[in-house]
C-alpha cells in the first residue's frame, strides 16, 4: 500500500494538477477564442450590411436621374434586391417643395442593408440641383474672347465650377471645393501664359485651393431662359412689360416704375408666389429685400447700388429673406455706382456676364461684395490690375461669400440643372 509519502504518488498528484491547470487554460483559450471570432463575424456582418445600404443609396440617385417622375414610393426597383451576401431595401419619400416652389423637390431615401440577422439602416435627404449651389458658375473663362484673371486680391468664400479652364495670377484665395472641366490650369507666369501647367509655378503664382481643385470634372450645361420664373410670373406672380425700375424696401415692399402700367415709383406688395419677369425690356434693381423673391428679364438686368437683406443671415440665423436674380442677357453693375457696392443675392447672367460697365476705364473702386452666388456664361469683367506691380488699376477688388441657406433652399424658381444633389445623410 503506497503511502503520501512516496514518490511515486507525490509525482502522480502533481500531475493531475498540472493536466487540470492545463485544461483549465485550454478551456479558457477556446472560450476567449470563440468570443473573438463572434465578435469579429458579428462586426464584419454589421460593415457588409453597412455597405449594402449605402449599395442601395448611391443606386437610388441613379433611378432619381432616370426617374420621369420621381415620387413617394417603397422598393423602386420591385422589392428586396440582392447583393454579395446580403440583401438591401429602398424606401423614397417625397418630402415637397421648400418655400413652396414647386420646381424644387425635395426626397427622403432609406435605405435598410441585411446579412443574416443584421441589419444597417441609412437615411439621405436627395433634392433637384439648381445653379444657386454655387458661388461662382461659368460656362467659360472667357470675356469677348480674352482671358479675366483671378489675382491676389479676390477670395471666393463657397463652390466654385466652371466649363472652361480657370486663369490664375498670383495669389487668390478660394476657401471651398473648385472644379474645372479643363484638365489644366492657366497660370500667368510671370507674363508667360502660353505654358499651360496643371500645378502652380511659385514663386509667381500659388492660388490657395482651401478647399481642393478638381480638373476633369463633369460638364453642367446652361439654360438660355428661365422657363420656370417666366411661367410663376404669369401665375400667382407679376409679368411687366417694357423697361422697368425696381426700389425694394425693408417692409416688405417695392415701388415699381414701368411706363406701360403707368407706375411710377408705385408702393405695392411683393408678389405672392415671389416670382417677377421683365419682358421686353430691362430691368433696374435697388433696395433692401424683406422676403423671398426672385426677378428676372428678357434683357438686361442694372444694379446701381446695394442690395441687401432687411435681415442679415450672417448675424441673424432666424433670417429667410432670398433674392434670385437672372437676366437672359447680361447684369451690369453703372460706372457709376459707389465706391463700395454689395450684393446679397444669387446673380444669373444666361446671356451672357455680370460685369462693371466700363470695367478697363473706370478710376479704381473699392471692394464688391457679394453675398450669394454669381452664375454666368462668360465670364464679367470688374476691373483690371497691373502685372508687374499687383496693384489695382480700375474697378472692384472681389469678395465673394456663399450664402449657405441657397443650397437647401433656393431662391424662387430659379433654373434647375436637371440632377439631384444628396443634402445629408445619417447612420441610424
Amino acid at each position: 500500500m503506497a503511502k503520501l509519502t512516496d514518490k511515486k504518488g507525490v509525482v502522480l498528484i502533481a500531475t493531475y494538477l498540472a493536466l487540470s491547470v492545463l485544461l483549465i487554460f485550454v478551456v479558457v483559450f477556446f472560450n476567449v477564442s470563440t468570443v473573438h471570432n463572434l465578435a469579429a463575424n458579428f462586426f464584419a456582418r454589421r460593415a457588409q450590411a453597412f455597405n449594402l445600404a449605402e449599395a442601395g443609396l448611391d443606386r437610388s440617385i441613379k433611378w432619381f436621374r432616370t426617374s420621369s417622375s420621381p415620387g413617394s414610393c417603397t422598393d423602386p426597383w420591385g422589392g428586396v434586391q440582392s447583393l454579395g451576401s446580403g440583401t438591401y431595401t429602398v424606401t423614397v419619400t417625397d418630402r415637397g417643395s421648400p418655400g413652396g416652389v414647386t420646381t424644387i423637390h425635395r426626397y427622403k431615401v432609406v435605405s435598410t442593408g441585411r446579412v443574416g440577422s443584421i441589419t444597417r439602416t441609412l437615411t439621405s435627404y436627395v433634392q433637384t440641383d439648381n445653379y444657386a449651389q454655387y458661388i461662382w458658375f461659368t460656362n467659360s473663362e472667357l470675356f469677348q474672347g480674352s482671358n479675366v484673371w483671378f489675382w491676389s486680391q479676390d477670395t471666393l468664400n463657397g463652390p466654385v465650377h466652371t466649363n472652361g479652364n480657370f486663369n490664375i495670377y498670383g495669389t487668390p484665395t478660394f476657401k471651398d471645393t473648385v472644379e474645372s472641366v479643363d484638365s489644366y490650369i492657366n497660370y500667368y507666369n510671370n507674363g508667360d501664359n502660353e505654358n499651360l501647367i496643371q500645378l502652380s509655378n511659385p514663386p509667381y503664382d500659388l492660388p490657395n485651393f482651401q478647399g481642393g481643385a478638381t480638373l476633369g470634372a463633369n460638364k453642367i450645361n446652361m439654360p438660355t431662359q428661365d422657363l420656370n420664373l417666366r411661367a410663376a410670373s404669369t401665375d400667382g406672380g407679376l409679368r411687366l412689360q417694357g423697361d422697368t425700375t425696381i426700389v425694394l424696401n425693408s417692409n416688405g415692399t417695392m415701388n415699381v416704375t414701368n411706363s406701360k402700367k403707368g407706375w411710377n415709383n408705385n408702393n405695392m406688395a411683393l408678389p405672392g408666389n415671389g416670382a417677377l419677369f421683365v419682358d421686353s425690356g430691362k430691368l433696374t434693381i435697388s433696395g433692401t429685400l424683406k422676403g423671398r423673391l426672385s426677378v428676372g428679364a428678357s434683357q438686361d438686368i442694372i444694379i446701381p447700388s446695394d442690395i441687401k437683406y432687411a435681415k442679415d443671415p450672417r448675424v441673424d440665423s432666424s433670417s429667410t429673406d432670398t433674392l434670385g436674380i437672372v437676366s437672359e442677357q447680361d447684369v451690369m453693375i453703372p460706372s457709376s455706382a459707389h465706391t463700395n457696392i454689395e450684393i446679397d443675392a444669387s446673380i444669373m447672367a444666361l446671356n451672357t456676364s455680370f460685369y462693371l460697365q466700363d470695367w478697363s476705364t473706370v478710376a479704381a473702386k473699392g471692394n464688391l461684395t457679394v453675398f450669394g452666388g454669381i452664375i454666368q456664361n462668360q465670364r464679367g469683367p470688374v476691373g483690371t490690375f497691373n502685372a508687374a506691380t499687383n496693384t489695382k488699376l480700375s474697378g472692384y477688388s472681389k469678395i465673394y461669400t456663399y450664402d449657405t441657406r441657397l443650397l437647401s433652399n433656393p431662391p424662387p424658381f430659379v433654373p434647375t440643372t436637371g440632377d439631384y444633389i444628396v443634402l445629408s445623410w445619417e447612420d441610424q
